[in-house]
């Protein structure tokens, strides 16, 4: 098994529940970005979302999916920031719990927020 699902799995339970207690409205936008993600990994690179290892959300694939929230989805760039930060928190969580990713997690940490007006 790929350390992805246990790792989100973890992350949803533990960490946003438990640790830092989140509301129900977090936990959903939370979840909703990584449909979206793992949809557009599906479409993009073929490979099922059961499959998909951490590996696969490189920054160039996260920094691809925000292209397509703002470019093809229309999403505001505020929407797209959100959905930046979901993922930047699993990714700040997944650190904690897989330093062997070390690289690949502090590249995805790099991808920036857009600015807007």
């Amino acid at each position: 098994m790929s350390p992805l699902a246990p790792t989100l799995q973890k992350f949803f339970s533990v960490r946003l529940i438990t640790q830092r207690q989140v509301s129900p409205a977090t936990v959903a936008a939370y979840r909703d970005t990584f449909r979206l993600l793992f949809g557009f990994i599906a479409d993009t690179k073929k490979i099922a979302p059961s499959s998909l290892d951490l590996t696969d959300l490189d920054a160039p694939t996260i920094g691809a999916f925000l292209t397509y929230l703002e470019a093809e989805r229309g999403n505001s760039v505020r929407s797209r920031n959100a959905r930046l930060a979901a993922i930047h928190s699993l990714f700040k969580f997944a650190a904690l719990e897989h330093p062997e990713l070390a690289d690949l997690i502090s590249r995805v940490l790099a991808i920036p927020q857009k600015k807007f007006d």
